[in-house]
């Protein structure tokens, strides 16, 4: 029995060493330099974290013209493996430095110390070429004297070495070639040495003579991981600069104000968040595993869809020379044809010029004519050949060729068909679009517009994807709306909810497929129906003054004499009337919202509703605006004295003036601007883009919003003991756009009811 379990624990020992061997061959690509491809010798970390020998950065940064920047923080002058006097000690042996003398050498010509002066004013700063990151990264002024070594990775080289058994024997590093095996290493020292070189070095009765041997080795490690600005022993992490520091570094100017902890605790807080990282992959293996199969099978489908794609582009590029040549067969036919037509006809010039030389045909002809005395007969015959001679002489005097001999117009101009075949290329999916946030906005209806970048391929058509995110999330992908095939580019998404965020984007689509998506834009609904009405100017408003536009949603504010005697307040006093239009919709019930913009350049403007019967009433006389008791607000913000406070207002307006929004003392905003004592002083808000009214009949409030973010303004009491309408006030000079319904726009509409297709 004992010796079954025994056996068992052997094989599960086994199996925990194999399984660590195979652990340790695998992770063999993490320790190789990127730039010699070996294992790593002394790395050094780069400020970009990747790991470098230090053999291997000394020769990158000699090939970028640095000289004397690749000390080793960590090296040992005295040290015999890196003193170029002592490499053997069959060869001439120099004598050391005093210690003394060294330290005073060092202080002078390396890094920085206190009451040192720079020789210049801007320090040379070495940039690094990082291989594994493929960008240069600044070392600053002491090159790789400033890096640590990366202990760790040395380490874990050390026991990969061990545990795979590669390397060879170690061989002496102090011996003439060809070198002996090493039997020992000195950490003092940090060599490796034969027998006869460590007696060499090691003499009897000096200090060295009581350096320990230990196993040769190719890797010597400080005792601790060290400072390389002032070679003490790091005890603390600036989380400012990511970088380890000692007690001297801690203090110095560079580290002031920066967040510093003891090494302990930047130890446990990385381990903890490294080891739960790598409790979190190993607990997903089958994930991990997974995701290999569907990368391997995406492989698979990349290889396929690849040959595919060459086998359509040579099919292509193959029909493409077939109709060229075809075309080039019909174009030299044609050539052809009308080259043989040419020299048919040149022919035939030649021919009958031939005849017209002494002794031929027609000139023979002609004279042995000429020798016929039979008058009768010699008409009847000498008439055709009259005619013939007289054509001949006629070509003759007039001779040219009966046929050009130039082919200019069987010339190609192949300009465009070469600048077409240059630029022939794969077919791009449309780039994300670019959502104009100027035009886009929510009213009555959404309305979304967007364009595509200058360079971008054309879309045959968008798809608009929008959702709510007020709305509890869901388990599960995130739930969009979508609808396909869009033309144009802008859209309407009709019956959005009230009161809702609504988060919209877009993307094109071509032959290629389809692109990115646009970047998402939230838009707020209003926060009540949206009250549809145009401007009535019968009730207070005078047509010198006010000019209502045709579609009667715009009325403008012109200022005249009246005003301008008024402003000369010690030398006349004069009644100027206010101007009033009201809306042609009085409310009696529910909730209502509109919005409109005023201009900023307006002198005096005041945006509200009012009781249909107290406005008519109080705007119909001409009050007097030099009097100290005249206030257009005559109901909510007047100040009267005799207003009482438990009544509501039957006014509630809001004022504007030179781009200002005033907010009273008397009214609750939503604007955070109260104090400590209650509501401040009247005070003065910037006027956004366009202003929303909302109207709670039934609660009498009135609030009054920017349109844009629907940020409350001011939120005011309201007597809704009857009917209420919008009312638009003026003083001098102004105007006001009521917000056009997005419904009368022609765009495409999209209804939002109806469907919700899923990713």
């Amino acid at each position: 029995m004992a010796e079954g379990e025994d056996l068992q624990t052997f094989t599960s020992i086994m199996d925990a060493l194999v399984r660590i061997s195979t652990s340790m061959k695998n992770m063999e690509k993490e320790l190789l330099c990127p730039v010699c491809q070996e294992m790593y010798k002394q790395p050094l970390v780069l400020p970009c974290t990747h790991n470098v020998c230090q053999a291997c950065a000394r020769e990158l940064l000699g090939q970028q013209g640095y000289i004397g920047h690749g000390g080793d923080p960590s090296s040992e002058p005295t040290s015999p493996a890196s003193t170029p006097s002592t490499r053997s000690p069959r060869l001439s042996r120099r004598t050391l430095p005093k210690p003394d003398r060294l330290d005073r050498l060092l202080k002078s010509g390396f890094g920085t110390y206190p009451g040192r002066k720079r020789g210049a004013l801007h320090p040379q700063v070495i940039m690094f070429p990082c291989p594994a990151c493929q960008g240069d990264v600044e070392l600053g002024e002491r090159g790789l004297a400033g890096l640590f070594r990366n202990l760790t990775l040395e380490r874990v080289v050390e026991r990969y070495r061990q545990s795979v058994s590669v390397g060879g024997a170690i061989l002496c590093q102090l011996c003439k070639p060809p070198p002996l095996e090493a039997t020992k290493g000195c950490t003092e020292c940090r060599a490796t040495f034969c027998n006869e070189c460590f007696k060499l070095f090691h003499p009897w009765g000096t200090q060295k003579a009581q350096h320990e041997p230990t196993l040769p080795t190719l890797s010597f490690r400080p005792k601790g991981l060290m400072c390389p600005d002032h070679k003490e022993e790091v005890t603390h992490y600036c989380k400012t600069c990511q970088r380890l520091v000692c007690q001297l570094c801690r203090v110095r100017r560079t580290h002031s104000g920066h967040k510093i902890t003891p090494v302990l605790s930047a130890y446990q807080a990385l381990k903890e968040k490294l080891a739960k990282s790598l409790t979190y992959i190993l607990g997903n293996q089958d994930t991990v595993q997974t995701q290999i199969c569907e990368l391997e099978e995406t492989i698979r489908h990349t290889e396929v869809a690849g040959q595919q794609a060459k086998e359509e582009v040579s099919q292509l590029v193959l029909g493409l020379g077939a109709v060229l040549e075809e075309k080039r067969a019909s174009l030299l036919q044609a050539i052809e044809e009308c080259q043989q037509e040419r020299l048919a006809r040149l022919s035939t010039q030649i021919q009958e010029h031939r005849s017209l030389l002494d002794g031929s045909g027609l000139v023979g002809y002609a004279q042995e004519v000429l020798k016929e005395t039979d008058q009768p007969c010699f008409v009847q015959a000498a008439k055709q050949l009259h005619s013939r001679i007289a054509r001949a002489t006629e070509a003759l005097q007039t001779f040219r060729p009966v046929a050009s001999s130039n082919f200019r117009h069987c010339q190609l101009d192949v300009g465009r068909e070469m600048k077409l075949l240059t630029e022939l290329n794969f077919l791009r999916v449309p780039e994300a679009p670019v959502i104009d946030t100027q035009r886009t906005f929510a009213y009555d209806q959404i309305f979304l517009c967007w364009r595509l970048p200058p360079h971008s391929p054309p879309a045959w058509h968008y798809t608009v994807e929008f959702r709510r995110t007020d709305v509890p999330a869901q388990p599960g992908p995130t739930r969009w709306q979508r609808r396909e095939e869009v033309r144009g580019t802008s859209a309407l998404l009709e019956n959005p909810d009230i009161g809702s965020v609504y988060v919209l984007r877009v993307r094109g689509c071509n032959k290629a497929g389809y692109g990115e998506y646009s970047e998402d834009v939230h838009l707020h609904t209003p926060p009540a129906p949206v009250l549809h009405f145009f401007l009535d100017g019968r009730w207070g408003a005078s047509r010198e003054r006010l000019a209502i536009s045709k579609d009667q949603r715009a009325v403008r504010s012109v200022p005249g004499l009246p005003l301008l005697l008024a402003a000369d307040r010690l030398l006349t006093g004069c009644h100027l009337s206010v101007d009033v239009v009201l809306g042609d919709v009085a409310v009696t019930q529910g909730r209502s919202y509109w919005a409109c913009v005023v201009d900023p350049a307006s002198y005096l403007v005041k945006v509200g509703v009012g009781l249909e019967s107290k406005l008519q009433e109080s705007f119909q006389g001409a009050p007097d605006v030099i009097s100290p008791r005249y206030d257009p607000d005559s109901g909510h913000d007047s100040g009267a004295e005799d207003a009482t406070v438990e009544a509501s207002p039957p006014f509630a307006f809001l004022t504007i003036g030179m781009g200002k929004i005033l907010l009273g003392s008397g009214a609750s905003s939503n604007a955070g601007l109260t104090g400590r004592d209650g509501p401040t002083a009247s005070c003065t808000v910037p006027l956004p883009p366009r202003l929303g009214i909302c109207l709670d009949y039934e609660r009498g409030r009135v609030s009054f919003l920017d349109a844009v973010s629907f940020r409350g303004l001011l939120e005011c009491p309201l007597d809704c003991s009857g009917p209420v309408c919008p009312a638009f006030c003026f003083i001098g000079g102004g105007a006001v756009q009521l917000q056009e319904p997005v419904g009368t726009k022609p765009e495409r509409k999209v209804t939002i009811g109806g469907f919700a297709k899923l990713d």
